[in-house]
């Protein structure tokens, strides 16, 4: 009775393997024209991995019994065959892996397809294929100018690195997650396995991007003029690194290298800062500029804070990743405040080396105004206009009126037609080539020179007006044409 059971078995087996020989003669692994999973043949991909299923156990009943010589010639047909079909499968899970981006129902082919590999003893192919062709997939679609990039000179990554935040930008919050999406799915069955397979795609790739901001910032070398890329640098790191502590894990090596990177942006960036201060500092007190003018260093550092205000954010997270404890060390407008402070002791020192007051007040007057301007355009800083603008007439340009147009008050005052009139072309001439920061600034410069000398040499020339050459017309033009301006009409 027994023996009648186990040939009936056999029997049902060998039906069973040679139904699963037509159909995997019928999708030979050698036939390249068609895709069963692609190509809108779902029930007959359906069956052929039922029938890879089928051999896989024939080969398990016909291996129960190695003493049965009939069973040892269907175990090497069924093991034949079998090759053959996860040859196949490994042909169409390439196929599948071809598409950029798979539909739910190639994902589902993916995942079954997977595990009737896995199932079968053939994950070393399936795990294989699935990496080859992932690792090309994203070392050709995000990473192949990156990785040139952190073999770059820093002006070759200066003007790449807006490539660069993009790439990694787009990959770390798309591309990554959804490939870790997709080993999670195809590779259901065992976790582990998913995981891992994932980890050896990605990570090397993930690595070589990392690389690139390492890169930026080790050869930033906490240089002034290298701080905002540091910023770009660590705005992107910021952004992206939530997604790779979930995506690779918060004990990965990719995590524990963005978190390094992170940090040294921080440091470079605080680096930076602190060496424009001292560069402030050490800026020579007595390289002044002629004509009382805006002073080179007030428009390089006045714009760089202006950039700088727009990084605001970063800065405060900079500041607050290297000072923890205290909130108020977190605000970025202390830090740029604090180095519109230093500027302004330095350009202080500058017009002491002025020997002219008049001149030493009008470079004061400038550099106030532009400065005021300047921080207008920051409002954390909460300074206004008016604010910047008051301070620049109340402490610099009455100081320049009366030290420009002394001797010109002191002359009326003394009632000397003769001694006038040399002061106010001797005022004029020492101011031709003096210059206004803007035209706004020379308005109020002149301006001010108007309201202080024309009623004044008026009055005088009423009482003194046959002996003067000069009428209140001409020394009203003559003003009117300092710092830029265009003379008035002298008759008035």
């Amino acid at each position: 009775m027994q023996r009648h059971r186990r040939t009936l078995s056999t029997t049902v087996v060998e039906e069973t393997v040679a139904a699963a020989a037509t159909l995997v003669s019928k999708w030979h692994p050698d036939d390249h024209h068609s895709s069963l999973f692609l190509h809108g043949h779902a029930s007959e991909a359906d069956h052929f991995l039922r029938a890879a299923a089928d051999l896989h156990r024939a080969m398990l009943f016909f291996a129960s019994d190695p003493t049965n010589a009939h069973n040892g010639h269907a175990l090497v047909q069924a093991n034949h065959l079998l090759d053959t079909a996860m040859r196949r499968l490994q042909l169409e899970l390439r196929l599948l892996l071809s598409l950029s981006a798979p539909p739910a129902a190639s994902l589902d082919r993916l995942r079954a397809l997977a595990d009737t590999m896995m199932a079968a003893g053939y994950g070393k192919e399936c795990i294989s294929t699935f990496k080859e062709r992932h690792r090309a997939a994203l070392r050709r679609q995000h990473t192949a100018m990156q990785v040139q990039l952190s073999k770059l000179t820093w002006e070759q990554v200066d003007d790449n690195i807006q490539s660069w935040l993009a790439a990694a930008r787009i990959a770390f919050t798309s591309v990554f997650p959804a490939e870790k999406e997709l080993c999670d799915t195809v590779f259901a069955g065992d976790a582990s396995v998913g995981d891992a397979v994932f980890e050896d795609v990605a990570n090397n790739q993930a690595a070589n991007l990392l690389a690139v901001a390492e890169a930026a910032v080790a050869r930033a070398r906490r240089a002034p003029e290298r701080l905002f890329r540091v910023l770009d640098v660590h705005d992107a790191l910021t952004e992206v690194l939530p997604e790779i502590l979930w995506v690779f894990g918060e004990r990965s090596e990719v995590a524990k290298r963005a978190c390094s990177a992170l940090f040294k942006a921080g440091e470079a960036a605080r680096g930076a800062l602190a060496n424009l201060e001292a560069a402030i500092e050490k800026e020579p007190s007595k390289a002044t500029v002629a004509g009382g003018a805006v002073h080179p260093l007030t428009r390089y550092v006045m714009n760089y804070l202006v950039f700088l205000a727009d990084y605001e954010g970063a800065l405060d997270r900079i500041n607050q990743q290297g000072s923890p404890e205290s909130s108020l060390t977190s605000r970025a407008s202390m830090s740029i405040g604090r180095l519109v402070q230093v500027l302004m002791r330095k350009i202080e020192a500058k017009g002491e080396s002025y020997r002219e007051a008049a001149l030493r007040h009008l470079f004061m007057a400038n550099n106030t105004h532009y400065v005021a301007r300047k921080v207008a355009m920051i409002p954390s800083l909460g300074v206004g206009d008016d604010d910047g603008e008051e301070y620049c007439r109340r402490r610099h340009v009455e100081a320049y009126v009366r030290a420009a147009w002394g001797k010109v008050l002191k002359a009326i005052a003394a009632a000397d037609g003769v001694e006038v009139e040399e002061a106010v072309m001797e005022s004029v001439a020492k101011q031709e080539k003096w210059v206004a920061a803007d035209e706004e600034m020379g308005q109020v410069l002149r301006a001010a020179a108007t309201a202080a000398v024309v009623p004044k040499y008026r009055m005088f020339y009423r009482r003194h007006g046959a002996t003067l050459r000069l009428t209140p017309g001409d020394v009203n033009a003559m003003i009117a044409a300092l710092f830029g301006g265009i003379a008035t009409d002298s008759s008035n």
